[in-house]
């Protein structure tokens, strides 16, 4: 295992609505897709430190380093110290102007370019920079040359433009070539390099330019996250707002501007355990948990954000389902339904985990939670005001009846288990919440369709459930159909109201899961052998969904307890990955993650819901108003 690795926790996100970058608490920018998201790596250093490619700056000489967002925004300041003062201070930035406020606001052209502003503390420093681009994962051989005062890399396909560093060297490797910039600074001097994809031109930026550019980005993100509607005051959160606001960021950060879909994460391959094999690719869009994510995003007053996702879904999932296709779990941010999933072996992985992969062979596996899932989102919009139109409200019917006839089917279900088909429990689940939403959006909004065939078929799965997926003799509802094996996603039964939080089987079920499931209080999925090699960590959105069940189940102090524990685990940022460590708190899995900020902002609702404070969410789904509400 090579030792020149960052931690994942070590690196704060920077974005533009399209891209995100990573930046580590060394000045390194060590992970860069261009122009979007879901597109082939520029800089991956972090998948492969020699032939990844990076963007770093840094003195020659410090001893310690500091990060921070400038304000509630996502630009990010990297500080280096000697001797515990500031040294030099490096700014980085993705440019936006405007109104960002839903996809229609947000449609302005970003580019895909990174700012960085270097300024000299002290009286003099020696300062360094790594530029080494590396287009297509590191599958082409780059060239660079000067041309014109900036800096140009090529591979014959790609290119990439650097200004604003006049002197370098040029070091051929055999990965390709690698410029290296020496510099000297006096105290106050500040240099701006910019670096633009696809293009043989940036512009040579003075400070006073990086500033201005900071000045509008910075305007953008605030007025984005601080709307003026006054029913979304964020006064409930108290003592947790600043980490919601940056929650919020994170969330913004990996929504496509075009369409309003957004990724479950801006990397790939991010390892669920140092040197293991449960390496994914994250950077497309899941249906699962899309009616938390629109819960989430209402209840912090970003109704366009929510809307544009469940439009979204709905417009990608009717299409293919219109065409006599299921609909998948997965599609790619602009609807893309070919994902085929492949091993980049050149790269050895983040600290020798491998493989690294690109796209993910889950797309195409039968989840009955998507269904589920896609109506439930289109009852949150319907619930709160919003009139679903006539070939979306066809396209529901449709996915209604389409459900009665496959929800006894086996399935690989939420966890996107490689092992083969079961009845899972939580599938179940989810195709109960297809008729039971199908029948409110029915009774409540006007849905059309054979009503009384959904209630029936509501009760036989109900049934289904209750006889085959809870085990008397452990108390708890199970994984699967005749299995003894406990399962995090049970958690979401009582917060989808298949039953309620005093029900004995629900409060059997959680204690179960933190008997059987909890290492340190953090929560794993599952503990059994799911036909891949090696462990996973902890995964911080059961964590999240058990805090949000000890709380409706009036088990204030052991959620409080929980909840204050994740929020030491968030990192120097307020990031989170996917999973933690449970034993040394070790960042795993892909980051940041869409679904654990998500998680975070609905436990801290939740939360307050149950501290009586007055959330802005009075009809949560699992409360006794959202139940009285839907005749339960």
């Amino acid at each position: 295992m090579k030792e020149d690795y960052k931690e994942i926790s070590d690196y704060g996100a920077i974005g533009n609505l399209r891209t995100v970058a990573l930046s580590g608490r060394d000045g390194s920018i060590d992970w860069a897709c261009f122009p979007e998201i879901d597109n082939p790596s520029t800089f991956a250093a972090i998948l492969d430190n020699k032939k990844g490619g990076r963007f770093r700056v840094s003195p020659l000489n410090s001893s310690s380093t500091y990060q921070k967002y400038l304000g509630d925004t996502n630009s990010l300041e990297t500080g280096f110290k000697r001797n515990g003062s500031t040294i030099l201070t490096v700014r980085d930035l993705m440019p936006l102007s405007g109104n960002i406020n839903g996809r229609e606001a947000a449609k302005s052209q970003s580019l895909p370019e990174i700012y960085r502003c270097i300024e000299c503390i002290s009286d003099e420093e020696a300062v360094e920079v790594e530029w080494s681009p590396r287009f297509d994962y590191g599958r082409s051989r780059v060239k660079i040359e000067k041309r014109n005062g900036s800096w140009i890399a090529k591979d014959g396909k790609n290119k990439m433009v650097l200004s604003g560093a006049v002197n370098g060297e040029v070091k051929e490797l055999k990965e390709g070539s690698m410029l290296i910039i020496s510099n000297k600074m006096k105290k106050g001097e500040k240099k701006v390099l910019v670096t633009r994809f696809n293009s043989e031109n940036a512009p040579i930026a003075a400070p006073e330019d990086f500033y201005h550019k900071l000045d509008e980005t910075e305007k953008s993100w605030h007025e984005w996250v601080h709307l003026k509607d006054v029913s979304h005051s964020k006064k409930w959160a108290g003592e947790w707002m600043q980490m919601v606001i940056r929650s919020e960021l994170v969330f913004k950060m990996l929504i496509n501007s075009d369409t309003g879909s957004f990724a479950a994460a801006p990397t790939t391959s991010l390892p669920e355990t140092i040197g293991g094999a449960r390496n994914w690719d994250y950077r497309f869009a899941w249906l699962r948990d899309a009616s938390m994510t629109a819960q989430a995003l209402l209840a912090v007053g970003h109704e366009a954000e929510a809307s544009d996702y469940v439009h979204w879904l709905e417009e990608v999932t009717s299409k293919q389902f219109e065409e006599g296709l299921p609909i998948q779990v997965m599609y790619g941010l602009r609807g893309q339904t070919e994902l085929s999933e492949h091993e980049l072996q050149h790269f050895e992985g983040y600290k020798n985990s491998s493989p690294v992969r690109i796209g993910n062979e889950a797309a195409k596996q039968l989840q009955l939670e998507t269904y589920g899932e896609v109506i439930n989102t289109a009852y949150e919009l319907e619930r709160r005001g919003e009139r679903l139109k006539p070939h979306i409200r066809t396209f529901l019917k449709n996915v209604t009846e389409y459900v009665c006839n496959i929800w006894k089917e086996p399935d690989h279900g939420i966890w996107e288990l490689r092992s083969g088909r079961q009845h899972l429990v939580y599938s179940k689940v989810m195709a109960w919440v297809t008729f039971d939403r199908a029948v409110m959006l029915a009774e409540k909004y006007g849905l059309e369709g054979n009503v009384e065939k959904w209630k029936k078929t509501r009760n036989e799965v109900r049934n289904d459930i209750l006889a085959n997926g809870f085990n008397k003799e452990m108390n708890s509802f199970v994984q699967a159909y005749g299995s003894e094996i406990i399962d995090a996603s049970n958690l979401r039964i009582p917060l989808l109201e298949f039953l309620p939080f005093d029900d004995p089987r629900i409060q059997g079920t959680i204690n179960m899961i933190k008997e059987q499931l909890s290492e340190n209080g953090f929560i794993y999925r599952y503990l059994m052998d799911d036909g891949l090699p090696g462990k996973e960590g902890s995964f911080n959105l059961c964590t999240f969904w058990l805090v949000d069940c000890l709380a409706m189940s009036g088990r204030i102090d052991e959620a409080m307890e929980l909840f204050e524990k994740m929020l030491m685990h968030a990192n120097h940022l307020g990031l989170y990955s996917e999973q933690l460590d449970p034993s040394s708190g070790r960042f795993l899995g892909n980051f940041p993650q869409a679904f654990t900020h998500i998680g975070f902002i609905n436990s801290a609702i939740y939360l307050a819901y149950a501290l009586g404070r007055k959330v802005p969410e009075h009809t949560l789904t699992g409360t006794p108003s959202h139940r009285k509400y839907a005749g339960r």
